[in-house]
């Protein structure tokens, strides 16, 4: 992981300090945004982790001005119930795509694109 995404990052650690759940915020422009790398520790899942730190996400994108988030998953109902509706990859724009070539399902991508708009965003 480069440095300069550490601040993307939300985590959450249990009682002995380990970390047991994260989410990231990618900021690509002023007005769009990607919620990567959210994962929950196993043992700790259906516990509204996860739904703390998409939040976690989502508010700081509104307090910044952020008019788009989106993200790329397998789990779109997860997203959906945060606001997050389904849309056809290639609405995303080109930029999204920079650091797919390097994965080994690129360009048979078989993840759902999934956004979330701002009402104050003009969207």
């Amino acid at each position: 992981m480069k440095d300069e995404n550490l601040r993307d990052f939300f985590v959450i650690r249990g009682g002995s300090g380990q970390v047991v759940a994260c989410v990231a915020l990618h900021i690509l422009w002023e007005d769009l945004a990607e919620i990567r790398s959210l994962a929950v520790n196993h043992d700790k899942q259906d516990k509204g982790l996860g739904s703390v730190l998409v939040r976690a996400c989502l508010n700081e994108a509104e307090e910044l001005g952020i008019a788009t988030v989106f993200c790329m998953t397998y789990k779109p109902s997860f997203f959906e119930v945060h606001g997050f509706r389904q849309v056809d990859k290639m609405e995303l724009p080109r930029k999204v795509w920079s650091e797919c070539y390097r994965c080994p399902k690129f360009p048979d991508c078989d993840e759902v694109a999934l956004v979330h708009r701002f009402r104050s965003g003009g969207n």
